[in-house]
């Protein structure tokens, strides 16, 4: 049945195929002239290879209209073709819109989309054209989101304004992406690439979403410098004469303290964990020991079952084979010290600390078991040497024990702050109108000033308490910057019951999560951890794709992803001398503000300007300048 069934599919698929050989004649009715009004002539028959979800690959052929010389009006097409066929492009909106979303919405790669357009609707494509097709369909979304902005505009007003948040990435310092996001919808209002991330790059792009989509009730940034100029000097170009509150991501003040409170300790700890070796002796111990145990491990995991049900086991270690796989599965245990991560990272995950933490609690229960010692002499030896291989965390030579200290109260500071704060590094605060979630905002702000007042009273003013005199500080700094752009997340709108009060996130995680989606599905799609090129090449209208996701966006632009393609086909309408992806693809260039772009690298590279350099040089009559010996004439310059 199964083999029939494939044979069946194949001989349909090769009947599809051959559809495209046959020819179809259309026999529209003469449009009229938008300019006169008059009825359009015929001006040729042409033939075209096309090529649609809806209809196959076929051959067309279509009468071409024209107006009187003297009114001048361009040549049309057959209406409905125009609805199918892009201009100059033989590859229909449907095809190209699902290429689209299967690149950008599905994250499939070329050869994935390509294979699903040849088995399902027989529509034969290149890689090259797959590629082509995709940044063709980015145009068209950025053309359609921009004629769209009326609608858009119209619905976030309709919701008494949006919180615009916003934020830019990059990766390794290079294709910078910046997006800015409306809070309550989560729509991408507007994406771009910029050189670097400068206030005078960020500033007219705020105030171009802000033209388009009407001024917005709050802003959201992190604590980059560039950002909070940029929010600002918009604030301050507003001559209405209202102030819109700006405010900083709470959990990029946690993080931005956890870091200049916890790093020093913290790396200072890690340097020493790795000078004394702890950790290569460690593993080497736990290695020995299973290689010595062999066939007999689980025997020996057994009894460590054994032990640990035991509830008299924590006085002594048994001997045999149970006694070294317990001895074993504590230096195992310190090993294993990332399993106390949250996977939130550092400064809310303190690993060495751990580490540290862990192996003085070894250290302690080893001294326990030693005073009973095991009655199995190689349980003993064993119990002595992972004694040894910890014994500088037990003293402070070097300092384990006066670091670790210092760190472990730094970090009390740091959990004291962030239980005042509140602050989840997984979730954002949710929006709700609820009184309950206007009291908490009010508790958390009060418990923050309380905060203040007990870290200005525990602040040593001199004598020993140094390390908590700067650690305290560091806070205290940190709340008096930041301290005006923290609170007052309960807006007054008037949306469409009338005036409320809506609740702005208190993070920027809006902005954290969508990059790191946008991220996580590019590297599914290339395969590639490092997406370096990969940012670079990819268009910032890639970030629009998102909103294709939103079901109340897609019924304002196109009302159904369905009516995609008519969407795209409308935009061409108005003129068909040139596509929309041909228009968009005479952009202006920006002011390049980045030491060395992807751009000007590829022209400094060039071999001809080190030989240009490399020729004045010489011509000088200068030794400093001259290669060295074998060295490439495109690399030789040697000052």
């Amino acid at each position: 049945m199964r083999a029939a069934a494939a044979t069946l599919r194949e001989t349909c698929q090769r009947r599809v195929h051959e559809l495209g050989e046959l020819f179809v004649t259309v026999n529209d009715p003469p449009p009229v002239c938008a300019t006169c009004g008059a009825p359009l002539r015929v001006r040729k028959t042409v033939v075209r290879h096309g090529m649609t979800l809806a209809h196959g690959s076929f051959h067309l052929r279509e009468k071409v209209y024209a107006c009187t010389p003297a009114c001048q009006t361009r040549v049309q097409h057959a209406p409905s073709v125009e609805r199918l066929l892009p201009p100059g492009s033989r590859v229909g909106y449907d095809v190209m819109v699902a290429v689209g979303l299967d690149r950008f919405v599905r994250h499939q790669q070329r050869e994935e989309i390509r294979a699903t357009l040849a088995s399902e609707h027989g529509i034969a494509l290149s890689v090259g054209e797959i590629s082509t097709l995709a940044r063709r369909f980015l145009a068209y979304v950025a053309a359609l989101h921009q004629a769209s902005q009326p609608a858009l505009a119209a619905a976030l007003a309709a919701d008494g304004g949006y919180p615009l948040h916003l934020d830019a990435t990059c990766e390794d310092g290079r294709g910078t992406l910046l997006v800015m996001r409306a809070g309550w919808r989560h729509w991408t209002l507007g994406a771009w690439k910029i050189s670097t991330e400068r206030a005078e790059l960020i500033l007219p792009r705020i105030q171009e979403v802000a033209k388009g989509f009407g001024e917005p009730c709050a802003l959201i940034r992190d604590l980059g410098r560039a950002v909070a100029e940029a929010t600002e000097d918009y604030v301050a170009s507003l001559d209405h004469g209202r102030r819109i509150p700006i405010f900083a991501c709470h959990y990029h003040l946690l993080e931005d303290i956890g870091r200049d409170l916890l790093t020093p300790g913290h790396d200072r700890l890690r340097v020493l964990f790795r000078e004394a070796g702890v950790v290569p002796r460690l593993r080497a111990f736990a290695r020995e020991h299973g290689r010595r145990l062999g066939a007999a491990i689980i025997e020996g995991r057994d009894g460590l079952r054994t032990w640990l049900t035991d509830p008299h086991g924590h006085a002594q270690i048994p001997g045999g084979q149970s006694g070294l796989t317990i001895v074993r599965g504590v230096a195992q245990w310190i090993l294993d010290y990332q399993a106390e991560s949250t996977d939130e990272g550092f400064p809310f995950d303190t690993p060495y600390l751990t580490l540290f933490e862990r192996s003085a609690q070894v250290v302690a229960a080893i001294k326990r078991y030693l005073d009973t010692p095991p009655t199995d002499r190689s349980v003993k030896t064993s119990l002595e040497r992972l004694q040894t291989i910890l014994r500088p965390v037990a003293c402070d030579v070097p300092p384990f024990i006066s670091v670790a200290t210092a760190l472990v109260g730094r970090c009390q500071l740091f959990t004291q702050l962030r239980r005042a704060l509140r602050v989840d590094a997984t979730a954002s605060q949710p929006v709700d109108t609820r009184d309950a979630t206007v009291a908490s905002l009010k508790a958390i702000e009060q418990e923050v000033t309380a905060l203040k007042a007990s870290l200005h009273a525990q602040r040593p003013a001199r004598g020993s308490g140094k390390d908590t005199r700067q650690a305290i500080d560091i806070i205290l700094a940190h709340l008096d910057r930041h301290g005006r752009y923290l609170w007052g997340h309960a807006i007054p709108v008037t949306g469409r019951d009338g005036p409320e009060v809506r609740l702005v996130d208190r993070t920027n995680n809006e902005m954290e999560s969508f990059f790191h989606t946008m991220k996580r599905q590019e590297r599914r799609r290339s395969g590639r951890k490092i997406l370096t090129y990969d940012l670079e090449c990819t268009p910032p209208a890639a970030a629009l794709v998102a909103n294709l996701t939103h079901a109340d966006y897609v019924e304002l632009v196109c009302a159904s992803l369905q009516r995609l393609p008519e969407a795209f086909a409308k935009l061409d309408a108005a003129d068909r001398s040139r596509s929309v992806a041909l228009r968009a693809a005479d952009s202006s260039v920006q002011t390049e503000t980045a030491s060395l772009s992807t751009a000007d690298r590829r022209l400094v590279r060039m071999p001809a300007l080190s030989k240009r350099i490399l020729a004045a040089s010489q011509a000088c009559g200068s030794r400093a300048v001259s290669p060295r010996q074998g060295a490439k004439v495109s690399s030789a310059t040697d000052f």
